[in-house]
């Protein structure tokens, strides 16, 4: 275990650093952060003096060691438009966009399980292929239609759910701020919550089918059946355990992408999140903010790919997990 861990945590320094790198690289590429501190009016000369000063005119080499030794040190740089450092500023919106995936989460994981083990064991039924029908839907339409769609009908034709924001939230400890302490929280977290986890539903709930199914079809539940044992235990307790094994793989990494996802979710209900604020940083050039958002949100990947490794070899004690990252 401990062997693994080390080889992980080698292959996250070399993960982040080629994150860092590629996220560095493309800033040039953003356009000229100057025309948003300073606007049109300001002479070419202090704009020269400004570049200077922030050192953008330096070789690219030199800029990359500097921001490497500041991010060593946990600074990312400092947002051009807030004025405050990078990383304080992300943070403060890390919280919303962690409750927004988590909500989208429990709705993933509350539905396809269920969903995917009645369509596997009635492949035939009425509502097995209605199920499976909406599932080819549910991945064919894009997330920022859907979150259209729902907030025309539960917003503005049937005024039941709020349309944007975070509405009334509860400060819990430091940057944290929950929707989950308030009615009016829950109300306004409800919609995105369920726009963003159409996304990964059908695909979870079509994975789960067919890891089910084939496991259905093998010999140790074929003998459990022989033997009298009831459905329900076979179903759930002994075909579930092994279905999860793959699902628990793949869904880690797709829970992990969503966070990226929500920038699209984020934008469409106006949610305070790390993806609306990413989309304001491009538009005002503020590339410190650009660059350190890419870098959380790398850091979140490698983080759950480890974690989900680990959750795999803890279900699956057959996998000696000091081998997986051979």
């Amino acid at each position: 275990m401990f062997a693994y861990l080390v080889k992980r945590a080698i292959q996250a320094v070399a993960v982040m650093f080629a994150i860092s790198l590629i996220a560095f690289a493309i800033q040039g590429n953003l356009g000229d952060p100057l025309r948003e501190l300073v606007g049109q009016s300001v002479s070419e000369e202090v704009r020269q003096q400004l570049r200077d000063e922030l050192g953008l005119n330096d070789p690219f080499l030199t800029q990359y060691l500097r921001f490497v030794g500041n991010a060593l040190q946990g600074d990312l740089g400092t947002s051009y438009f807030f004025k405050e450092p990078a990383l304080e500023v992300i943070l403060k919106k890390l919280p919303a966009t962690l409750e927004l995936v988590l909500g989208a989460t429990v709705i993933i994981i509350g539905f396809s399980v269920p969903l995917g083990v009645y369509t596997a064991i009635r492949p035939d039924a009425v509502l097995s292929r209605v199920i499976m029908a909406l599932s080819i839907l549910g991945i064919s339409v894009p997330v920022f239609l859907t979150a259209i769609m729902m907030i025309f009908v539960f917003s503005v034709e049937w005024g039941w759910l709020p349309s944007f924001g975070r509405g009334d939230v509860v400060h819990v400890w430091g940057y944290w701020e929950t929707n989950f302490l308030s009615l009016d929280g829950w109300e306004h977290i409800l919609l995105p919550s369920v726009a963003l986890a159409s996304i990964m539903l059908p695909l979870f709930v079509r994975l789960i089918r067919a890891e089910m199914m084939e496991v259905l079809q093998s010999e140790y539940v074929r003998y459990a059946k022989a033997k009298g044992i009831a459905p329900w235990r076979i179903y759930f307790i002994h075909a579930l355990k092994n279905t999860l094994l793959p699902v628990i793989t793949v869904g880690g990494v797709q829970i992990g992408t969503m966070v990226a996802y929500t920038i699209l979710t984020e934008t469409v209900f106006q949610w305070p999140g790390m993806g609306f604020m990413f989309l304001e940083a491009v538009n005002r050039v503020d590339t410190p903010l650009i660059v350190a958002y890419l870098i959380v949100v790398g850091f979140i990947f490698v983080v759950t790919n480890t974690i989900v490794d680990l959750i795999y070899g803890l279900v699956n004690p057959t996998v000696n997990i000091a081998r997986m990252g051979a």
